[in-house]
C-alpha cells in the first residue's frame, strides 16, 4: 500500500470508529428513558410491567411530560402528580377535569385555572 493509500485507510477507519461510538452513545441514551410513550399514547415508568416490553416508543424524562404530551397513563398506575390543569384547545375551548373533551385534548396550551384561560381569549364549552 502506498502512504497515501494507508493514509486514507487510517482516515476511514478512524471516521468510522468515531461515527460508531456516537452511534452507540445515542442509543443508549433513548433506549433507556425515566418514562417511554408508546405508539398507542401509554405512559409506562419503570414500575409499570410493560416498560422493557415497550421498544417502539418516545421517551421523556418524567410521566409529568408524557402525559402533557398528549400521553396517559397505564392501567394501574398514578398518573403525573401535578396540580390539575385547564387545556385550551387549538379551537380555543378551556377544558378543566370536569370536560367532557378533556382527555380528548391532545394539543393545547395549558393554564392553572379557567378563569386564566377565559381571560386570554378561550371560551367554555357547550354543555
Amino acid at each position: 500500500m502506498t502512504q497515501r493509500a494507508t493514509h486514507h485507510f487510517l482516515l476511514a477507519s478512524l471516521l468510522g470508529l468515531c461515527l460508531s461510538m456516537a452511534h452507540a452513545a445515542d442509543k443508549k441514551e433513548t433506549a433507556d428513558p425515566a418514562v417511554k410513550k408508546s405508539d398507542a399514547g401509554i405512559c409506562h415508568d419503570k414500575t409499570s410491567t410493560s416498560f422493557g416490553n415497550t421498544k417502539k416508543f418516545t421517551g421523556f424524562a418524567s410521566m409529568d411530560e408524557c402525559v402533557k404530551s398528549g400521553g396517559r397513563a397505564a392501567a394501574g398506575q398514578p398518573a403525573a402528580a401535578t396540580e390539575a390543569i385547564v387545556k385550551k384547545s387549538d379551537s380555543g375551548i378551556c377544558h378543566d377535569k370536569n370536560s367532557a373533551s378533556y382527555e380528548r385534548t391532545k394539543k393545547f396550551t395549558e393554564f392553572k385555572a379557567l378563569d386564566e384561560c377565559v381571560k386570554s381569549g378561550g371560551t367554555l364549552p357547550k354543555k
